[in-house]
């Protein structure tokens, strides 16, 4: 086993680095002094010094991948690329983008690692190499907005093609970019909470399970924001989707299954945490950003839990170990976290693919799909009662198929002659609350104004007044007559009656 002192050696090896410029420290810390050298930061230790240099085949590969995507990836374009840089275009070179273009997809922008891959596995290429006759440019053309095909070329999105026009819309310095991006992963591995961009809190779930709330600390949550309002909010979901967008609510999601034969209600598990960074990734590719920027944005707007958050605390603990192992794995995983700004709008668009499948999937059997986050309803005439659990499963395959899972225990089929409920409504002939929900709400507004409102603030609400009245005010969206009762019974309150008598 190599001790400390051989260990530095050959890290300092590897990387290059002059013994002054190596922290030999293993802690976190944002900064360091070696001994005899000037101070140095978490840039210098653990972004660049401390690396494993590439090798010269492998940067030159690098370079002509960044050459030939510095634009659209079609053969055509691809090729006058190389000419316009090196004067020509080798043949081994023409030859390779006629298989690899269509191999990775034309005109999209595919991720830099599977070009580069296609170029340092040519033969072609490590002829070239080794023979000395690739003179590839010092630096690759500079990369311009290029989104996908089709609807992604209307969307009118602020043009960021270089990490410096991403830093500048943030209003960052490079390096406050990278920390907040951290695509190293290095608030993951921290044992300090001040040094996170998050804040943890474990919830339990009814179904033997428990769900972690990560709120981002006050700049990163501005930082998701921005991105949300100038970028995300851009970029139309499906039209299937009915949460987290502006003129859309639970009751145009639920109005066209109401007076159905059949409702079909499925649950995706783990909504949130499941949509990698992958997928982020792709989706600002998708949008026309180059990797860089893509990677970046991305970086932002996911996270992975550090180790220390997912040891068995006492919610934790208590969930079979079956259950924690998944946890683990599920949130140390670069994924959306549940409480960021930005994560709502990210997930519809991420289950964008999902949608249009559910969507052509209901069409053909008869039916309706929406969709409210995590909840999926589909719903139908008499074919569709016919053939519902046969769909229900076709439904669960698909959903796994595009990297979601349903939660089969919360699956609901419900015909008419049930309560058909979703989204906390009644279904069957009129959307509406349920009644015993509207009793509940009744017999806690006739008693506070009998025994004073503090006797029936059993939840020790904070803002029971403003608690009771969103719940007026919710039932009035789909019944105003018995909003309107409840809301004179409301006023008639004495808010200044602290306790019972």
């Amino acid at each position: 086993m190599l001790q400390a002192g051989e260990r530095n050696w050959f890290a300092l090896h590897l990387s290059g680095a002059t013994p002054g410029q190596l922290d030999t420290d293993t802690s976190h810390r944002a900064t360091s002094r070696p001994p005899g050298g000037p101070r140095v930061t978490q840039d210098q230790t653990r972004w660049s010094i401390v690396s494993i240099p590439m090798e010269p085949i492998d940067l030159a590969a690098r370079k002509l991948a960044r050459l030939l995507l510095a634009g659209p990836f079609t053969v055509r374009e691809a090729t006058n690329r190389v000419r316009a840089s090196l004067g020509r275009c080798p043949r081994w070179l023409s030859r390779g983008l006629t298989r690899w273009v269509p191999e990775i997809g034309e005109g999209a922008r595919p991720r830099q690692q599977r070009v580069q891959a296609r170029v340092r596995s040519n033969a072609g290429f490590q002829t070239a190499f080794h023979s000395r006759q690739l003179r590839l440019p010092a630096s690759p053309p500079m990369s311009a907005m290029l989104p996908a095909s089709g609807a992604p070329q209307t969307w009118n999105l602020p043009k960021l093609t270089s990490t410096h026009d991403l830093a500048h819309f943030l209003h960052l310095t490079i390096g406050e970019l990278e920390w907040f991006a951290d695509l190293k992963s290095i608030n993951s591995k921290t044992l300090k909470a001040r040094l996170t961009h998050y804040r943890y809190r474990w919830q339990p779930k009814r179904v033997g399970s428990a769900r972690l709330i990560e709120s981002p600390k006050r700049r990163l949550k501005q930082l998701q924001r921005h991105i949300l309002h100038a970028i995300l909010d851009r970029i139309p979901p499906h039209e299937a989707a009915h949460g987290f967008r502006s003129g859309h609510s639970i009751h145009s999601f639920v109005a066209p299954h109401v007076g159905q034969e059949m409702v079909l209600r499925l649950d995706l598990r783990d909504f949130f945490p499941t949509i990698s960074r992958a997928r982020v990734i792709a989706l600002f590719l998708t949008a026309g950003y180059p990797e860089p920027v893509a990677l970046r944005l991305a970086g932002i707007c996911t996270n992975g839990v550090p180790s220390a958050v997912l040891d068995p605390g006492p919610k934790v603990a208590a969930l079979p170990f079956p259950e924690q192992f998944r946890l683990r794995k599920l949130y140390q995983a670069p994924h959306l976290p549940q409480g960021s700004p930005s994560s709502p709008s990210l997930a519809n668009l991420a289950a964008h693919r999902l949608d249009c499948r559910f969507s052509g999937l209901a069409h053909s059997a008869g039916a309706h799909y929406t969709r409210y986050a995590d909840d999926l309803v589909f719903s139908g005439g008499k074919d569709f009662s016919r053939s519902a659990e046969r769909f229900a499963v076709l439904a669960c395959a698909v959903a796994l198929e595009e990297g979601f899972e349903v939660q089969t225990r919360k699956t609901r089929l419900m015909r008419q002659s049930v309560s058909q409920h979703a989204a906390g409504m009644i279904l069957n002939q009129k959307a509406n609350l349920p009644r015993r929900e509207y009793e509940s709400l009744k017999a806690i507004l006739h008693n506070c104004v009998r025994f004073g409102p503090a006797s029936q603030n059993r939840e020790a609400h904070p803002y029971f007044q403003a608690h009771l009245l969103g719940r007026i005010a919710h039932l009035a969206t789909v019944n105003p007559g018995r909003a309107n009762k409840l809301r004179s019974q409301f006023d008639l309150i004495d808010w200044g009656v602290s306790s019972s008598e």
